[in-house]
């Protein structure tokens, strides 16, 4: 069974092109199901099924509610049957099996939460903490912050991010997304003073190796990571004392519903953003008019 696991992923990566991350995620919950399967048993059936072909519906409707009684959240139960279902698609396409048990299957009920952005006040407050310090790690950080919040970037873009991906002269990014989808990012012009005063006067004293083509570095002088990055914005966060949970994720909403705010395109923030489907960009309409409901209701306590 497992031979038919490895097919399926050879296919996603060559022939859908999906990332890493993808991969990894569905080999996991592949290898998830698996093993539930080699425990299962019913009183009408005393051994786990021999092949892909003897899995039917109640096989994975059991499957479900393991996970729900083991506690895992709605959306983990989600992303996992997600998996199942692509794979029992691709076992149906290739007929390993002839009929997909996935077919009427319903995922269950995940409740989207709006994504959190800050307002512009905390945003101009976070950006400026940084420039208070002229060393090296303070020209990083401000660059840092600065790229953040002028792309809308993620946080494993950020930290892929060389430093030939600047066009310094074209005031451009060059990103590579989920699904190795590369895009060309704008950037506007203080962000980008910010990132050349860096990559001119602050990354040399990181002392980076010759062949370390990071752009931002930690104080080893090798490429900063998600971590790394998650603990810079925590510090600044924490100084400056906002409120919330905010996270380098937090800047990308932000970004993108400021830019909604502020008159942009829908389709102009989702290329930014680089969202496949625009449905997902959708969302941040939704995030736009609460805050505009609460800046009326402020300014209008009696209305």
């Amino acid at each position: 069974m497992q031979e038919q696991i490895d097919e399926f992923l050879d296919y996603i990566v060559t022939e859908k092109g999906s990332s890493k991350n993808t991969l990894a995620a569905y080999s996991n919950d592949l290898g998830q199901f698996v093993e539930f399967l080699a425990d299962y048993s019913t009183p009408k059936r005393n051994k786990p099924p021999a092949d892909w072909g003897e899995i039917n519906k109640n096989h994975i409707v059991d499957y479900m509610l393991a996970m729900k009684e083991r506690g895992y959240a709605s959306s983990t139960i989600a992303r996992k049957v997600a998996a199942t279902k692509s794979f029992f698609h691709f076992l149906k396409d290739e007929r390993v099996i002839l009929e997909d048990p996935t077919r009427k299957l319903e995922s269950p009920k995940v409740k989207k939460n709006l994504p959190k952005a800050i307002s512009i006040d905390d945003v101009e407050r976070l950006l400026a903490e940084p420039t208070k310090s002229d060393t090296p790690k303070g020209l990083r950080d401000t660059a840092l912050l600065e790229t953040l919040y002028a792309t809308g970037l993620r946080v494993s873009e950020m930290v892929s991010l060389n430093v030939k991906d600047v066009d310094f002269e074209r005031d451009t990014i060059h990103c590579q997304g989920k699904g190795d989808r590369e895009r060309i990012v704008p950037v506007y012009d203080h962000a980008m003073l910010c990132l050349k005063n860096y990559v001119e006067n602050g990354r040399p004293k990181f002392k980076p190796a010759s062949e370390e083509d990071a752009l931002f570095l930690n104080h080893r002088g090798h490429r900063l990571t998600r971590q790394g990055l998650w603990l810079i914005i925590k510090q600044y966060v924490d100084v400056v004392g906002i409120e919330g949970d905010v996270t380098p994720h937090t800047l990308r909403h932000s970004f993108a519903t400021h830019m909604l705010h502020g008159g942009a395109p829908l389709r102009d923030v989702q290329k930014l953003l680089g969202h496949a489907n625009i449905s997902t960009t959708q969302v941040y309409t939704q995030v736009t008019q609460d805050h505009l409901r609460e800046a009326y209701n402020d300014a209008h306590p009696r209305a």
